[in-house]
């Protein structure tokens, strides 16, 4: 009798323990995963600001590539100018626009965003040898329609060096957020994958007032 009550007694006291234990069970799960979806939520929200830097970086440098075609035929129109800087400039234009890219999802692949920098950046260089050409031509620079385009581009310039370095900032935030704990455990699982940056050059964080000298060469100053 006696042996029946102690019995009782300590299955009551397992019990008991196996009721704590799986109440505590529970609360931790919900804290785990309470913290993994503020976690993925935080990767959902850094993941669409890279995107969303990303389409500006791609809004000016089409900006860019709009102004090109006024430029060139503006400048064509002045007598005896060179043909093989025209020829190159709509060149590096039309290799740009090979690079296939997603406009509004910022890129995963580092060849992929190294192959559209490497374009741009052959294009930029084309610009500054036209602009460099383009002091030859006194009487093309005087003209109203040539300082507007000088004075687009010279502004697109600027934004571009300013997107670009705000997307950096965005793909780090982003990166850092992946590569850290508890993201880096389920972040692959769910397709947050670290985001390449551009190359910056140095001094590249603060953005280049780009001012054209028709009496020396092209400047950028600090």
């Amino acid at each position: 009798m006696v042996g029946s009550i102690h019995c009782r007694q300590a299955m009551k006291k397992i019990l008991i323990a196996l009721g704590v234990a799986l109440a505590l069970g529970i609360l931790l799960l919900i804290v785990i995963g309470a913290a993994v979806a503020g976690s993925y939520n935080h990767l959902v929200s850094l993941s669409q600001a890279t995107d969303s830097h990303w389409a500006q970086v791609q809004n000016v440098y089409q900006r860019r590539a709009d102004l090109i075609p006024n430029l060139v035929s503006t400048v064509s129109g002045a007598a005896n100018f060179e043909k093989s800087t025209l020829v190159e400039v709509t060149q590096a234009r039309a290799s740009v626009g090979q690079v296939k890219i997603n406009a509004n999802t910022a890129p995963t692949d580092p060849a992929q965003l190294a192959a559209f920098d490497q374009a741009q950046g052959q294009l930029s260089s084309a610009l500054s040898h036209l602009m460099v050409v383009v002091e030859r031509y006194p009487q093309l620079t005087a003209t109203e329609n040539f300082r507007d385009l000088q004075a687009q581009l010279e502004g697109t310039e600027n934004r571009i060096a300013v997107e670009r370095r705000d997307f950096n900032q965005a793909v780090q935030d982003y990166d850092t957020a992946v590569k850290s704990f508890p993201a880096v455990i389920y972040a692959g699982m769910f397709g947050f994958q670290p985001k390449p940056y551009f190359s910056a050059a140095p001094g590249a964080e603060t953005a280049p007032k780009v001012q054209f000298n028709f009496n020396n060469a092209v400047t950028n100053a600090p």
